[in-house]
């Protein structure tokens, strides 16, 4: 049921914003330290956890993903009820930590960007979809083997004997 993951969401919050005033006690800040990064934190374990021992169902799925969507804006809302003058003016080493922690996450995005690039090039299976759709094509589709960036036929056949893998990659 969606109220499950919804419970599950409801649980891992308290116990972040739990963690996060005993994080900012500790570190001698009157606020909560991480409270909504620990919830999600703890979101995402309880929910691998949950998906390795074979207990999420689709509706805590539904319960999770819709809450999980509104993360950003939750982090906004809780972002405004901090007090951003008195942070400041607690001295440059704010401002230090935040500049420090922009251009950090702005050098991950770029290297991520660069790790996950794929070549670019016709996909053989959106080409069929697209000449299905046409009315032009009414077999079936090829089979994509990004492997050996080809697509195959559905009924490929073995290589000839004496013939290398190579050959049949074209």
């Amino acid at each position: 049921m969606t109220i499950f993951g919804v419970a599950l969401l409801a649980l891992c919050t308290l116990i972040g914003v739990y963690l996060g005033d005993l994080l900012g006690v500790a570190l001698g800040v009157k606020a909560n330290v991480g409270g909504v990064g620990l919830a999600m934190i703890l979101l995402i374990a309880a929910r691998v956890w949950m998906i390795r021992h074979g207990r999420l169902s689709h509706g805590v799925t539904l319960g999770i993903e819709f809450w999980s969507t509104m993360y950003i804006p939750i982090v906004v809302a809780m972002a405004a009820q901090q007090n951003v003058v008195a942070a400041v003016s607690g001295g440059p080493i704010v401002v230090i930590a935040a500049t420090g922690s922009l251009l950090l996450c702005f050098a991950c995005v770029a290297l991520l960007g660069r790790i996950g690039r794929r070549e670019a090039g016709p996909n053989p299976v959106v080409e069929h979809g697209g000449s299905v759709i046409a009315g032009d094509v009414y077999d079936e589709p090829p089979v994509w083997d990004p492997a050996i960036q080809k697509p195959s036929a559905p009924n490929a056949t073995a290589p000839a004997a004496g013939s290398s893998l190579s050959d049949a990659r074209g």
